[in-house]
């Protein structure tokens, strides 16, 4: 999924048609919802709404991703010092509105998003004192790039009408300023120590250098006027493509070539050759804050250096079991590298055999997953390949349905040789990104009828970790009956262990970006171009990664703990229900709640 890298605030999803998810579907109300609303939870309602109207006008880019389509033609301007500071206030008004209001007086389902709000808030203002904005783009994450990509007009910008393509229009006008501030804000960094590592800066730089056109056809903004609607009248047509020539000739080309110039020649020489966050001023404060923030917990990088360590020598013993049945006999360390030789294992000639195989995939699901689920989403799933436009540099992802209806949650397969594209993942890879992954997650946390700010609320621990969860239940629905298919999921298990040891040996173990790669490629056989990629984006998301394997491994322990406490009584639908009935939650609000729900049940 899309990055979920919002720090310690309401984060977004980083997230052709097929047959509808789940073709037997329930839905329940909330549980703990309350008939008639009280003094005390009209006030929370309130303060929720008006704390998501903030951060969506704040990050209007960043709503339209979680599904907010009402500021389609803003940007924002986050990266503002006086923005920053305005909106922290903001929020720390809005943390004393909350401890205002009287908890013990609430309903649970209302104390539950009290908690939410309090955890957040906190959270937020946590990163008050961390520079980000300093930091305003990287390889991964940058304002320029994710509107570039934008104009498919298939991800979370639409371009289908007039109106849409006016609203992209006022936002490629923001870019310019935005562009500016964001080279205010590095030489500002520039001077305080407080810079991307040289490594991360040298893996960005082509990606902007590519954004500069020496005229607005050559431009990739540009791209919407060349796929017109036919619904379009040509008086409309003339006049949206003067207005788009006349912004990115008029100023876009200029500022994105100020911006090309700034990066290779002042800043790239002033980028620092450490690895870790901890290098930074404040560093290992500002890394704990994220780690906090990624994970909803409170554990320390060298506790979650040695689950790293823990889950990867697990998996490898699984490697040891499972190797000789895909016909291996090396060392079990070796088994990625052996499987990313073998012809057998890249069986595609085109794009629709690969988008049939998940066609296939998905209408088995449909058939397994009332078994396992008795809360699925009504909103359908859509299975879709990256438009070329995007394709190179894009990785398979799920983006989230839009709440008023317009779009459907989408899987996007990225295919750029498929004579490459291998087939040992592909079930793993839907069930994280698909179905029972971000889909049930992300389309049933709209579906549910939460506040408003709970519908757009999500964390990384819970997001990925439901995700990673999900893939687990591949082994239970016979999924993974053929070794090849049990290795893919192995294989991605692993790459989420391998985040754990090498972000925080990277960040607060002084591991060096070298370190690393090598560890990469000893654990998960990646050549060294896709060892390098991984490493570089945890040198620029620090934490983020950790979400994954934290959020998956409670929600392991908590099933464990369910199931032994509740013997016969036990029913995975319902601690299914339990775990994605009332949206995203942070991991200890979570345990709670099964914990609540196990002393319920017996």
């Amino acid at each position: 999924m899309k990055n979920f890298l919002k720090l310690g605030a309401i984060a977004a999803a980083c997230l052709i048609a097929c047959a509808p998810a789940g073709a037997v579907q329930t839905s329940a109300k909330p549980a703990g919802a309350s008939t008639a609303a009280s003094p005390a939870s009209k006030q929370l309602a309130k303060l929720g709404d008006d704390y998501w109207n903030a951060q969506a006008r704040f990050d209007p880019v960043m709503a339209g991703e979680a599904g907010d389509p009402r500021f389609p033609d803003q940007i924002g301007m986050s990266i503002a010092p006086d923005m920053r500071a305005r909106q922290f206030a903001l929020y720390k008004d809005m943390l004393k509105r909350l401890h205002a209001i009287r908890r013990d007086r609430l309903a649970q389902r209302d104390q539950t998003s009290y908690d939410i709000l309090d955890f957040d808030l906190r959270t937020t203002l946590r990163m008050e004192a961390f520079p980000e904005h300093l930091l305003p783009l990287n390889q991964m994450d940058a304002m320029p790039v994710t509107l570039a990509n934008y104009s498919s007009g298939q991800g979370a910008q639409p371009l289908a009408t007039v109106k849409d393509y006016q609203a992209y229009l006022s936002r490629l006008n923001q870019l310019t300023p935005w562009i500016d501030q964001a080279i205010a804000n590095m030489r500002e960094g520039m001077k305080r120590g407080v810079v991307l590592q040289k490594a991360v800066m040298v893996s960005a730089l082509p990606q902007f250098k590519q954004l500069v056109a020496a005229k607005a056809e050559d431009s990739i903004y540009y791209a919407p006027v060349k796929h017109f609607p036919s619904t379009f009248s040509d008086a409309d047509k003339k006049k949206l493509a003067d207005a788009y020539r006349a912004t990115i000739d008029g100023k876009l080309n200029a500022a994105l070539a100020r911006l090309s110039a700034f990066l290779e020649t002042e800043y790239l020489p002033a980028c620092r050759t450490s690895t870790g966050w901890s290098a930074l001023p404040q560093g290992m404060d500002w890394y704990l804050a994220r780690v906090a923030s990624q994970t909803t917990t409170d554990l320390q990088p060298e506790q979650i250096h040695q689950m790293g360590l823990k889950e990867v020598a697990r998996i490898q013993g699984e490697y040891a079991r499972i190797g000789p049945q895909m016909g291996y006999t090396g060392a079990p360390s070796g088994l990625p590298t052996w499987v990313g030789e073998q012809a057998k294992y890249k069986p595609f000639k085109t794009e629709a055999e690969i988008i049939a195989v998940y066609r296939k995939l998905n209408a088995t699901l449909n058939t397994k997953l009332p078994a396992l689920f008795s809360l699925r989403p009504k909103t359908p799933l859509d299975i879709r390949l990256e438009p070329e436009l995007t394709r190179a540099t894009a990785s398979d992802h799920y983006t989230p349905p839009a709440t008023d209806g317009s779009r459907p949650g989408v899987f996007w397969s990225v295919v750029n040789d498929p004579t490459q594209y291998g087939d040992t993942g592909m079930v793993t890879l839907f069930l994280h990104e698909g179905q029972p992954g971000h889909h049930f997650h992300i389309a049933l946390t709209q579906e549910l009828g939460l506040p408003t700010f709970r519908q757009y609320y999500f964390n990384n621990a819970f997001t990925e970790g439901w995700a990673l969860y999900a893939e687990t239940l591949g082994k239970e629905m016979g999924l993974f009956d053929k070794p090849e298919d049990y290795f893919g999921h192995l294989n991605d298990e692993m790459l989420r262990a391998v985040r754990l040891v090498v972000d925080t040996g990277m960040h607060a173990k002084g591991w060096t970006r070298e370190q690393s790669i090598q560890y990469m490629r000893d654990t998960l056989g990646y050549p060294e171009s896709i060892a390098r990629s991984e490493t570089e984006r945890y040198m620029a998301w620090p934490g983020q990664a950790l979400g994954y394997k934290i959020g998956a491994l409670k929600i392991q322990e908590l099933r464990a703990r369910a199931q032994a406490a509740l013997g016969d009584k036990f029913s995975l639908p319902a601690f299914h229900a339990i775990v994605l009935g009332e949206g995203t939650l942070p991991l200890a609000l979570l345990e709670k709640k099964v914990d609540r729900w196990i002393a319920e049940s017996k």
